[in-house]
């Protein structure tokens, strides 16, 4: 068996730093570092006060140190990390996308009074578990070893869980159409003669590639995270143009000096030049 330490290094790159980053949201709040209430999402705040974190932080929230807590962690870590090894392998920059346009759905929902939400990484978690249920309809599960079903039912089967245990069951509903209207803009609709219009955006691809982490299959842009860097792209052709003149003027002066013309614009090579040739 492997290590945990080999465990952590075995998973892929948006699976492993979105868990990572619930872990220590929850342990920061466990250590009393900061109030919650000052990452829950309210638009009053972002829109007055500016704090756009808000918008983002408030995904990374799974709730305390809890058994509900550990159960949307491993499900990151199953799920998530299986539809980022299969139907998003070597997409890593497609599968951003999709956490992107999840949250931005999110938080559209979120404007509605009667669906806002104060912290949407549940939502979130269950996009990727409907969605993983898309991808793998057919696939056995078992639900804490009592019942087995196909994947299809998954989202389903943890929203009846979450009813029997008395936790809210809203946010499991929001990532639920979440997760189905990105299926249906990326596969249903396509494979019903419908136009394939929703791409990955270039700046996705821009950070996943400044990034460095994953792969992009046909990806417009370089790997390289140096490549989109305008300064070091500046400075490494000014520091190249500089060596090759410098190497090109000693070796003109060095191999042929007498081809040196006195209109060269050289004035030292030129007087210590004529003396010699007398």
């Amino acid at each position: 068996m492997s290590t945990p330490a080999e465990y952590y290094r075995s998973l892929p790159p948006v699976s492993k730093t979105f868990g990572v980053a619930c872990l220590m949201t929850t342990a920061a709040l466990h250590l009393q570092l900061y109030n919650l209430s000052s990452i829950a999402l309210f638009y009053s705040d972002v829109v007055k006060r500016l704090q756009v974190w808000r918008i983002f932080m408030n995904f990374f929230f799974l709730g305390p140190f809890s058994l509900p807590f550990a159960v949307r962690l491993i499900m990151i870590a199953r799920y998530g990390v299986s539809l980022e090894r299969g139907p998003f392998d070597k997409r890593t920059a497609d599968y951003v996308w999709m956490l992107i346009f999840g949250a931005l759905s999110l938080l559209v929902m979120a404007a509605v009074p009667f669906l806002w939400s104060p912290f949407m990484g549940v939502s979130l978690v269950f996009m990727i578990i409907y969605i993983w249920g898309r991808e793998f309809p057919n696939a056995r599960i078992s639900i804490y070893g009592l019942v087995s079903l196909k994947g299809f039912y998954l989202p389903w089967a943890m929203l009846a869980l979450d009813l029997i245990f008395g936790n809210p069951i809203k946010p499991d509903i929001l990532g639920m159409l979440a997760g189905h209207l990105y299926y249906f803009l990326t596969v249903l609709h396509p494979l019903a003669g419908g136009k394939y219009i929703f791409k990955t955006p270039l700046l996705v691809h821009k950070l996943v590639a400044y990034w460095g982490k994953g792969t992009q299959i046909n990806s417009p842009v370089q790997h390289n995270p140096s490549a989109g860097v305008a300064f070091r792209g500046r400075s490494y052709r000014l520091s190249g143009t500089r060596a090759r003149t410098t190497e090109q003027t000693d070796t003109n002066t060095s191999a042929s000096p007498p081809q040196q013309n006195q209109a060269d614009g050289v004035a030292f090579s030129g007087r210590s030049y004529r003396p010699n040739g007398r």
